[in-house]
């Protein structure tokens, strides 16, 4: 009986030991048949702190760790583009061998690996020595290139597309940004071309453009500003330190571009036309002159009305909340009220139609100016209606209108000239005028 119950014990054991393997097992991530070796086991990526790389032309480029950012330190000291950095040293730690071409190959040179086209060196935190990979010529089929660790006797196959990722000049390392400053902080921007000028002012989400004369600057205008200069990159670099810049056309510049920020200036000075249409420039705190593009120059050089604001109210339907219009010897007047938990709109005590007043504020909330003069247009002078919106609680927006034969012209007190609209988009807002009546 004893025996029985012993075996019956065992049996329990094993099964629960039989299930806890299962189990286990089976919650174990199953290795992939198809997973490659590393070409530097374990490597990873954030550990490396120092890379070298010898290109095929010869060029030998260095960059350091230096405080979390990268700095190119040979042949040149510069700041270097950390994307681009960290594209390599990424594909240094995930590099797979496609496969072994020769464990012991007798003749290097057949594989483009003596001496190797590309020689890309790197070294890990804490250590003295760098790791090497020799990068070779491409396959017959081009798929793929031959490779080698110069610690090993064995030549490999690696992915073809990592030639380009390995085969860096100095150039493509270093940081081609052609201004620099930190975005978020920035509260203006002014374009000098020639004499003239265009100053930007930013509070919040706003832009203004302050001079030559102040206007509501549009937003997307403004940003792009913005964004073309701290997105270009350098074309090339023509001198690192320019002792005369008289031969780009630097020491009286043609343009520039600050972007201010608090009591920090940062200036792009573009100079003449190279021979191949761009145009010489330099940052003005960094001796490197480089070139530009032609597109850059034309940007900037933009006519102020194209970074105007090209609707006329800044009030929406939502957000509006008493309208005058002023007609003739006629004043219409209407504010918005709650009653009863529903928004009304009154004239005087009379209520009047909701949705024509909306009506009347969403077509002209969608007037736009089609052009602008620097002067105001002689009709403005009569005109034949002048609209006055209150919106935000506590902002208010006034815009006269004139017509002369087709044309109709519209101008704000706190912008200078006149703006020309389409006539056909005026004329629907004055039946709507005339139908909230």
């Amino acid at each position: 009986m004893r025996g029985l119950t012993t075996t019956i014990l065992l049996l329990v054991v094993l099964a629960g030991l039989g299930g806890y393997i299962y189990f286990y097992e089976s919650r174990r991530d199953v290795d992939d048949p198809n997973a490659r070796p590393r070409a530097f086991d374990q490597l990873q990526s954030e550990n490396i702190e120092e890379l070298q790389i010898t290109n095929a032309d010869g060029q030998t480029s260095r960059a350091q760790l230096e405080n979390g950012n990268w700095q190119l330190v040979q042949p040149v000291q510069a700041d270097a583009d950390d994307g681009v950095v960290g594209t390599v040293t990424s594909n240094l730690s995930t590099l797979e061998v496609q496969r072994v071409v020769e464990e012991a190959p007798s003749d290097l040179r057949q594989y483009g690996l003596e001496p190797p086209r590309v020689d890309v060196g790197f070294r890990l935190r804490g250590e003295k020595d760098f790791q090497r990979l020799h990068v070779g010529d491409k396959t017959a089929t081009g798929g793929d290139v031959y490779a080698k660790r110069p610690n090993e006797a064995r030549v490999f196959l690696i992915s073809s597309y990592l030639e380009s990722i390995f085969n860096k000049a100095p150039f493509d390392l270093r940081d081609k940004a052609i201004l620099k400053f930190e975005r978020d902080k920035v509260e203006g921007v002014e374009v000098v071309d020639g004499s003239d000028a265009i100053q930007f002012a930013r509070s919040g989400t706003e832009w203004r453009i302050a001079k030559p004369a102040p206007a509501r600057a549009d937003y997307a205008a403004a940003e792009g500003l913005l964004t073309r200069l701290s997105s270009t990159n350098m074309l090339q670099v023509v001198e690192e330190s320019a002792d005369d810049l008289r031969k780009y056309g630097l020491d009286r510049p043609a343009m520039s571009a600050t972007v201010m920020a608090g009591s920090t200036r940062a200036t792009l000075l573009l100079g003449r036309r190279t021979e191949d249409g761009g145009f010489y420039a330099k940052d003005a705190a960094r001796p490197a002159v480089f070139t530009v593009e032609e597109a850059l120059a034309t940007d900037l050089g933009k006519d102020i009305a194209d970074f105007r604001r090209r609707d006329l109210f800044d009030a929406r339907s939502f957000s509006a909340n008493r309208l005058e219009l002023r007609r003739g010897g006629e004043t219409i007047t209407v504010e918005k009220t709650e009653e009863g938990g529903k928004t009304v709109w009154k004239r005087g005590d009379q209520a009047v139609d909701t949705a024509a007043v909306e009506d009347v504020l969403t077509r002209f909330s969608n007037l736009q100016a089609q052009a602008f003069q620097p002067a105001a247009h002689a009709s403005l002078k009569s005109p034949v209606l002048t609209a006055t919106v209150r919106f935000d609680e506590s902002k208010t927006e006034t815009v006269a209108f004139g017509r002369s034969g087709n044309e109709v012209y519209a101008s704000r007190g706190d912008e200078p000239g006149a703006a020309r609209l389409d006539t056909s988009a005026f004329d629907e807002a004055m039946k709507a005028v005339d139908a909230m009546k």
